[in-house]
């Protein structure tokens, strides 16, 4: 080959390897996406699949909310419980930025998975086996939390983030709520306040943390997208869905009526 025909190979290979890099870079993107969309719909998505398992059945719904999310194993929702943790574990173990955030990813998603697989004891405390079990998932779920909250905060200094602080400040936000809603959780569960309220605050502080970490890792996702120039395609696809609620029952003209700059 000379080195004409060298040089006229080149643009080829630069296009794969840009090609290449944008896809992977996709990749990252939908890793985070899932892992997003995973933690800000899972906490709401148990007690209104309970509610709805309830109505269908004929029942009131009034035990639709667990004690915690892990009592979700013991209602309706089970399968949406322990399907969302294992989908959260493999996506956090097969996550890849640097190798400390590795480690951490590899630690959580392990532990996700150990809650969605080793169940916790049902409210009337069970057999010794079932108890035995739950032992363990107490082990795995506060671990997860923690290892949560580590990768956060670690994800706050990570290579690549530091000049971009609106992506890095949501990680470290959501590490610091994790930790403060664990020792509220460890509070109320030492003072049994709440013990007796619809919406425990085991619950309601598993849920603000979940929420915490599944918005930050929405927002990477975003921010990546913006990176990417891929942002665009994500808000075409949202201002068509709008669009089409708004066109529903006749909504699009009285919408319409209220942009900016109509009498």
């Amino acid at each position: 080959m000379s080195v004409t025909d060298g040089d006229a190979a080149e643009p080829p290979r630069r296009g794969a390897a840009a090609r290449k890099k944008d896809q992977d870079a996709r990749t990252v993107m939908r890793l985070r996406l899932g892992v997003g969309v995973i933690g800000v719909l899972l906490p709401p998505a148990l007690p209104a699949g309970n509610w709805i398992a309830a109505r269908i059945d004929g029942r009131a719904g009034g035990d639709s909310w667990p004690g915690s999310m892990s009592g979700a194993y013991h209602t309706s929702t089970r399968d949406v419980f322990v399907g969302a943790l294992c989908a959260l574990g493999i996506f956090l173990i097969v996550y890849r930025f640097d190798r400390f955030n590795d480690i951490l990813g590899t630690v959580a998603g392990t532990c996700a998975l150990g809650v969605a697989l080793f169940p916790t004891a049902p409210g009337s405390g069970g057999d010794a086996g079932q108890r035995t079990v739950s032992v363990f998932h107490q082990v795995f779920a506060v671990a997860l939390l923690t290892a949560m909250a580590a990768f956060c905060i670690s994800m706050y200094r990570a290579p690549g983030f530091k000049d971009r602080p609106y992506a890095r400040r949501p990680y470290l936000v959501a590490g610091v709520l994790i930790l403060v809603f664990m020792a509220l959780a460890a509070v109320a569960a030492a003072t049994g306040v709440g013990d007796d309220w619809t919406v425990t605050p085991l619950y309601l502080c598993e849920w603000l943390s979940v929420w915490s970490f599944g918005f930050a890792w929405t927002g990477a996702a975003l921010s990546l997208a913006a990176d990417i120039d891929r942002l665009s395609r994500t808000r075409a696809v949202v201002d068509a869905v709008a669009g089409w609620l708004r066109s529903l029952g006749g909504l699009g003209s009285s919408v319409g009526g209220l942009r900016p700059g109509s009498r």
